[in-house]
């Protein structure tokens, strides 16, 4: 993984200097909420319900041991014994101190972590496919790549101040783990007829108030260019977009105005200005430099067998175990999902045994997830036994990967002052529905998302059910939404109809799951069977107690 040089180190301790100053000022009522407010942004310091939330950055989802016990460290010191992943693979704490806030900052910086550019209208955290490095089909590592445009959108100075905030994911393989279509702009590594590795570049996607599937700007970016058309994609979004309405200023709202041939055609003017003028073109032994820093570990010569065990190894072997490129080796997610519990929290107490697991069995590495999971690159299938049963001591074996309980939820109005109606509850509700893990795996593939407001921070538009919470004179509905995707057949929902009571909600789904029973064709998911039959008879079994 990539390690702070001296200009890192610097410039992210002058930073946590620079904020610690204007804290004391905040304390001390020389500035006000309002004055403050810009500043702590750029922090990536919140203020909701309750209190302050710092959002953590864990570029491209990768951590270090090391990294992961300092997290743990904070969750006990500076908050409430807990932290929350979310899908952008960050971290958030709820409780932290105003006060407290510069020397949390502090110990961050000590272990290579920071909070930068985790809020405000500028590039926020680069993510990356979390399968990174390990994946059996990936061309190439995105890691690398995604490294480099952190670099270069650190406090860039002509993107500092967008119109609004950017998402940039970078992914290497035709499956796609990263929402890359979901996304303000997007890099899918890919190989063009001759066998040259380059990049095609997506923009435009995103979910909220109006949801987009992003368009392919350019099929086919050469390596050393790659920086030189993201510039230019963000130098038409910066000149271009809308800065007077809040609700038609992010790139989508842009690209689906003036229509994506007109987008392309202006981005590639700025291309051409650029390479004209010489710059930002990628050098070879940068990008060389870069990539060592996420050379493939020495994989050790073992035998390629999956060891036997009782049935709730077997179980977790079947969903949360997936396939490595490197024989004797796999990848185990480790769910943060086990019914009941707030999807995406861990305890530092968990996070501290993570940590060691980190260290004995998965070459000191994790990632975060989209899914608000976390997941072993690089395990000995050896070892699996030996996890699994660390696992289970630690309340995280549940084996739902991708099941119908490894549910995707948004804070909601337990925390954030910008939604409607509690996530959480509901989150929690349908996934003790579906508690028995035979019915789970009879079901299959299914992928619930909860978004506690239309922000859609849950990402409910591309669930294969979607929930968004809404607020009706104070009283808070859900609105079902079903045909959602965010893989590599991105799609956005179909709502379903009017909104169901939050008691009523967990009932909905279940009876639209169950019309998925009735009517699936062999071997087909929930998605499969929606995208054939269409939207009736989910309908009509969702409202018909709701209508009784």
């Amino acid at each position: 993984m990539y390690r702070y040089d001296e200009f890192d180190a610097q410039f992210v301790a002058e930073r946590v200097k620079q904020f610690r100053g204007q804290v004391a000022r905040r304390l001390s009522g020389e500035l006000t909420d309002d004055q403050f407010k810009p500043l702590r942004l750029m922090n990536g310091l919140y203020l909701q319900l309750h209190a302050y939330m710092l959002r953590v950055a864990v570029p491209y989802g990768t951590l270090s041991g090391k990294q992961m016990r300092m997290l743990a460290h904070i969750a006990r010191k500076y908050d409430k014994g807990y932290g929350h992943f979310t899908t952008r693979q960050n971290i958030q704490y709820n409780w932290p101190r105003l006060v407290d806030v510069p020397d949390l900052l502090d110990d961050l910086a000590s272990v290579e972590m920071h909070a930068i550019q985790t809020s405000g209208n500028c590039v926020r955290n680069v993510t990356a496919d979390h399968f990174a490095g390990a994946a059996k089909d990936e061309i190439e590592d995105p890691r690398p790549l995604a490294e480099i445009i952190r670099q270069w959108s650190s406090l860039h100075p002509e993107f500092v101040f967008l119109a609004r905030k950017f998402k940039i994911a970078v992914g290497g393989d035709k499956a796609d783990r990263a929402a890359l279509q979901w996304h303000d702009m997007a890099v899918e590594i890919v190989r063009n007829a001759q066998g040259r590795t380059g990049y095609k570049v997506i923009a435009g996607g995103g979910m909220g108030r109006i949801p987009y599937i992003a368009y392919v700007m350019k099929e086919f970016v050469e390596r050393e260019d790659i920086l030189a058309y993201l510039e230019a994609v963000l130098r038409v979004y910066n000149q271009d977009s809308r800065r007077d309405n809040i609700h038609k200023q992010r790139i989508k709202i842009l690209i689906n105005t003036i229509g994506p041939e007109e987008f392309r055609r202006r981005a590639e003017r700025e291309f051409d200005e650029i390479k004209k003028n010489g710059s930002l073109q990628l050098p070879q032994e940068e990008l060389a430099r870069i990539t060592a820093y996420f050379a493939p570990p020495q994989f050790e010569s073992v035998a390629d067998e999956m060891p036997k065990g009782d049935a709730a190894f077997s179980n977790w072997v079947k969903t949360n175990v997936h396939a490595h490129r490197a024989p004797g080796y796999t990848i185990a997610t480790i769910t943060l999902k086990s019914i009941g519990a707030v999807p995406g929290d861990a305890s530092a107490d968990q996070m501290d045994a993570i940590a060691d697991l980190m260290d004995r069995y998965s070459l000191d590495e994790i990632r975060v997830s989209h899914e608000q999971n976390l997941v072993l690159p690089h395990v000995r299938k050896k070892d699996l036994p030996a996890i699994h049963a660390r696992l289970l001591a630690l309340g995280l074996a549940t084996p739902n990967a991708g099941l119908i309980t490894d549910i995707i939820a948004c804070p909601g109005l337990d925390y954030c002052d910008l939604a409607n109606a509690r996530s959480i509850p509901v989150a929690q509700d349908i996934a003790r529905k579906f508690a028995d893990l035979d019915r789970q795996h009879e079901i299959g593939e299914l992928k619930i998302k909860i978004s506690g407001c239309i922000n859609a921070c849950g990402h409910h538009h591309a669930g294969h059910i979607g929930i968004l919470g809404v607020d009706k004179k104070g009283v808070e509905f859900y609105q079902l939404q079903l045909g959602g995707s965010g893989a590599e057949d991105a799609s956005i929902g179909d709502i379903l109809g009017p909104a169901f009571g939050e008691h009523e909600i967990a009932d909905a789904v279940e009876r639209v799951v169950n019309i998925y029973l009735k009517e699936r064709a062999p071997g087909e998911r929930f998605l499969d069977t929606y995208r054939r039959i269409g939207m009736a008879k989910f309908k009509t079994a969702a409202y018909e107690k709701a209508m009784a």
